[in-house]
């Protein structure tokens, strides 16, 4: 079978080096904020070319952490796009803010620029504090214009980087354009610890300080709250010492992604399926490597017969979604609900051999041509 992500095999060439980082942490005898978080810590910022890295439990509370920190408070809009994980606006509710969706760009699937700016010139832009871009499946949104929009409306910008470990625009990384970025390191990521594992990037050292203390029950110094309570987010010790590991083979996983990404592209081109854009000063990371067509249910069934596992991520756009209907807007979201109903994630991960690409696109093609055929019956 050829999966979408496989955390075990991705995990296999440096097994031995995370079984070593794992008794580091047991013959140390600290297990929480220790050694291994601080210099997970400066490891990852001065390879995102950050300030400030603060280690928390997952990618949930680091976008929910990093919106406190920069100042959304209890009833503040925060911009989000409709077409992502529902785990982006649920921490934007955790964090006081009222969600206010937006529309994407038919190419990228990332937050647009120009919907976002009539957003803000319409009604229900009036109460917007924050936008929060989010870098889906691994391509970097565009961040010059976003943050041209912000500048000028005085919006607060958090980066969601869940998915874009090491994606950039040019040689600036994601997560070093807004006042902040939260990134999640869930097992299927690019850059994968062991279980749930987030942190909270940024080069403003008021805002880093703000996390390092909500992080823990909102601490500045042991046993004493002061200020706005915090609660319990920390990445722990274990995770801390993978994640190092981890760190150091991450550009080389990427380039491997790019690598089967581009055998996708060329096998593909011209078949009819929207492909991913080819990059325009942007460089992915292809955490997903996203087709799109209306036949998406029966492309999936399809492959899957074949012993090939691909996903729908995600089917059903934020406004749609039960515990999300009552921000449903008023505007339309034709890109968001075109997307969600056309998305499929086709299986790309440094693990797959060209062969398994090469298969997986071959599976494809004959459902194009099948597909072809019975239309024209």
């Amino acid at each position: 079978m050829i999966a979408n992500a496989d955390p075990k095999a991705n995990l296999a060439p440096y097994a031995d080096e995370v079984r070593a980082a794992i008794a580091r942490v047991f013959e140390s005898g600290r297990y929480i904020l220790g050694p291994e978080v601080a210099a997970f810590e400066r490891e990852f910022a001065a390879w995102l070319g950050s300030g400030y890295c603060c280690g928390v439990a997952n990618g949930t509370d680091a976008v929910e952490l990093a919106l406190r920190a920069v100042g959304v408070r209890p009833g503040d809009g925060v911009v989000v796009p409709a077409n992502t994980v529902s785990a982006t606006i649920a921490a934007v509710v955790a964090a006081g803010g009222e969600p206010v969706v937006c529309d994407v760009e038919p190419d990228t699937m990332n937050l647009a620029p120009e919907r976002l700016r009539a957003l803000l010139e319409s009604p229900g832009g009036a109460t917007v504090r924050a936008v929060v871009p989010v870098h889906l499946y691994g391509h970097p949104c565009a961040m010059h214009e976003l943050l041209r929009l912000a500048e000028e409306r005085g919006l607060r910008v958090v980066e969601d980087c869940a998915q874009a470990h090491g994606a950039s625009l040019g040689a600036r990384k994601v997560g070093t354009w807004g006042h902040a970025a939260a990134f999640s390191f869930y097992p299927t990521k690019n850059l994968a610890a062991l279980g749930d594992g987030g942190a909270v990037v940024t080069s403003d050292p008021e805002i880093a300080a703000r996390v390092q203390a909500l992080r823990q029950y909102g601490w500045q110094e042991r046993y004493v709250s002061t200020g706005e309570g915090g609660r319990n987010s920390r990445l722990d010790e274990l995770q801390a010492a993978v994640l190092r590991v981890r760190l150091l083979h991450l550009d080389g996983e990427n380039r491997r992604r790019r690598v089967l990404a581009a055998r996708y592209a060329a096998a593909l081109a011209g078949c009819g399926l929207v492909l991913p854009p080819a990059p325009d000063g942007a460089v992915p990371v292809y955490h997903q490597y996203v087709v799109r067509t209306p036949g998406r249910e029966a492309l999936r069934l399809w492959l899957e017969e074949r012993g090939i596992v691909a996903q729908a991520l995600y089917p059903l756009p934020l406004h749609h979604q039960p515990a999300f209907a009552r921000w449903a807007p008023a505007w339309a979201l034709a890109q968001c609900e075109r997307c969600c109903a056309e998305v499929l994630s086709l299986p790309v991960h440094p693990a797959l051999t060209e062969a398994d690409i090469d298969t997986v696109a071959g599976a494809v093609l004959d459902w194009v041509r099948a597909d072809s055929k019975s239309s024209s019956r």
